[in-house]
C-alpha cells in the first residue's frame, strides 16, 4: 500500500505522449512503438506528421486505430506542436521527438512526480544516446554528475535563461493545464526547437521538478537537424541561437510582465553572449547583431557573470577570462577558443575543476 496516496494519484493521471513528425519515416515506427509500450495505464498517443515527403505517412497507416494521426501541410515544428497540443485532452502531456524512444516506464514516472508535486508545471530528466540502428553510445546527456534545476527557478530563469540546463524535447513533460497558459506557440519564431520556448515560458508558470531517472533515448544518426555532428564550429548553427535566444527574450520579458513577476531591465546569459563574441570574431562581416562590438560584449560578460549567483567567485573569473581572451586574440586562436566553450569533452581535464566551482546551492528562488 502506498501510505501517501502518490501511487494512487499518479495511476489516476492520463498521460498524452505528443510525437511531432518530419521525413523521419526510418525512424517513427520506433518512437510510436516506445509510446504503445508504456507501462502507465493511462496512455494516449497522438502524431502530428507535418507535410513529410518520405513514407511517414505508411508508416502511420500501420498504426491506425491505435494512434490519433494528424495530417497538415508543412509548417515547422512549432506549427506540429500547435496542431498536436488542440487535440491533447490529457493531465499530462510528454513530448517526443519522432527520431527518439521513450523508456517503458517513463510516463509512469512522469506521472508520478507530478503526483508528489501538485503545483509543478513541468518534469524532465535525462536521456541516453542511441545510434542510427538503436545501439546505446554508452553516452548519458546530461551526465551524471551534472545536476539540473528543480523547484522554483524564476529568479534564474529572469537573470540568466540560456545557461541553465534543460532538457531537449523529447526529455520533457508539462501538466497540460499550465500549458494552457502559454500556447499557441508563436509559429513564425519556431519553425525548430519549439522546445525552447516551451522549456523557457514553462519555468515562470511555477515550480520543476528535473528527474535523475533517464526516461528517454536521444537518437544521433546523423542527418539530426539540430545536433552537432562533430566537435568543429557550425557558424550556422551558432547563428540560429543567437536568432532563438532574441525571440525567446522577447517571449519571456512579456510573460513575465503579464504575471507581474520582477526581472531585471535586461537579460544576459553567459551562453547567448558567448555565441554572439564567437559570431563576432570569426565572421564580423555577416554577424546578425547590429551595434555588437567586442568591448561591449565583454562588459556584459561581467555583468552576467556577477549575476550568476550559482557560481563561486573563481568560476566567475574564469567565464570573464574567456571573454577577454576572445576579445584580443588572433582569429585561430578564437576558433580554438570557442571550440573549447561549446564542446565540454574537448575540454575534459577542465570539466571537473568547473563542477567544483559550482555552488552548491539550489537554483530555487
Amino acid at each position: 500500500m502506498d501510505p501517501a496516496g502518490v501511487g494512487t494519484a499518479a495511476d489516476e493521471l492520463a498521460v498524452d505522449v505528443l510525437i511531432p513528425n518530419y521525413n523521419y519515416a526510418a525512424y517513427l515506427g520506433d518512437a510510436i512503438e516506445s509510446a504503445l509500450a508504456q507501462t502507465h495505464s493511462r496512455i494516449r498517443t497522438i502524431v502530428v506528421d507535418d507535410g513529410s515527403t518520405d513514407g511517414s505517412r505508411d508508416v502511420l497507416d500501420r498504426y491506425s486505430g491505435r494512434v490519433e494521426a494528424v495530417l497538415k501541410e508543412n509548417g515547422g515544428q512549432g506549427s506540429a506542436l500547435n496542431a498536436g497540443l488542440e487535440r491533447c485532452t490529457g493531465d499530462v502531456v510528454m513530448l517526443l521527438d519522432s527520431d527518439d524512444v521513450l523508456k517503458p516506464d517513463a510516463a509512469g514516472i512522469v506521472a508520478a512526480a507530478f503526483a508528489a508535486e501538485p503545483d509543478a508545471v513541468k518534469v524532465q530528466f535525462r536521456m541516453d544516446v542511441i545510434d542510427a540502428s538503436s545501439r546505446p553510445t554508452g553516452e548519458v546527456h546530461p551526465a551524471g554528475h551534472i545536476p539540473m534545476p528543480s523547484g522554483d527557478v524564476r529568479r534564474a530563469e529572469l537573470s540568466f535563461p540560456f545557461d541553465l540546463l534543460w532538457m531537449a524535447t523529447s526529455g520533457n513533460a508539462f501538466r497540460r493545464a499550465a500549458l494552457r497558459r502559454i500556447v499557441p506557440l508563436p509559429e513564425p519564431d519556431y519553425r525548430v526547437c519549439a522546445d525552447w520556448y516551451l522549456v523557457h515560458m514553462a519555468a515562470l508558470l511555477g515550480p520543476v521538478v528535473s528527474l535523475d531517472h533517464v526516461g528517454s533515448s536521444r537518437r544521433l544518426h546523423g542527418d539530426n537537424l539540430y545536433e552537432p555532428q562533430s566537435p568543429e564550429v557550425d557558424l550556422g548553427h551558432v547563428r540560429e541561437n543567437i536568432r532563438l535566444a532574441a525571440a525567446t527574450t522577447a517571449h519571456l520579458e512579456k510573460l513575465a510582465d503579464d504575471l507581474g513577476l520582477e526581472r531585471p531591465r535586461s537579460i544576459l546569459s553567459l551562453a547567448d553572449l558567448a555565441n554572439r563574441m564567437i559570431s563576432l570574431r570569426l565572421a564580423p562581416g555577416t554577424h546578425p547583431v547590429p551595434g555588437d562590438e567586442r568591448s561591449s560584449l565583454l562588459r556584459a560578460a561581467v555583468r552576467a557573470a556577477r549575476r550568476r549567483f550559482d557560481f563561486r567567485l573563481p568560476k566567475k573569473l574564469i567565464a570573464v577570462g574567456w571573454f577577454a581572451a576572445m576579445a584580443v586574440a588572433p582569429r585561430g586562436l578564437a576558433r580554438r577558443l570557442a571550440e573549447l566553450f561549446l564542446f565540454p569533452q574537448l575540454r575534459r581535464p577542465m570539466n571537473s575543476l568547473l563542477g567544483r566551482l559550482q555552488e552548491t546551492r539550489s537554483l530555487s528562488k
